[in-house]
């Protein structure tokens, strides 16, 4: 029988990354320290945390790390460039 495959998702936020995984069935949730200068350092950590050997797993990754810098107007100058239509 093939194993179940272990299914991640990741949410990078500015204070938080949220992980939640499925492992052989088993739903696991893990919240770590957001890691701003290196942000794959908290995912790394949360992954070994969370799913350890349990196999290779598929990550889905999102962050709030840039809109939120958008939002609070920190960081270099943005400009939104659109074509009409």
């Amino acid at each position: 029988m093939k194993p179940s495959p272990v299914l991640v998702g990741v949410d990078t936020g500015g204070t938080f990354t949220d992980l939640v995984a499925l492992v052989g069935g088993e739903l696991r949730v893990l919240k770590v320290p957001s890691t701003p200068r290196d942000p794959a350092a908290a995912v790394r950590a949360g992954l070994t945390a969370l799913v350890g050997g349990a196999g290779r797993p598929r990550l889905h990754y999102g962050s709030t790390v840039a809109t939120n810098a958008l939002l609070e107007r920190r960081g270099a100058r943005v400009v939104l460039l659109t074509t009409e239509g």
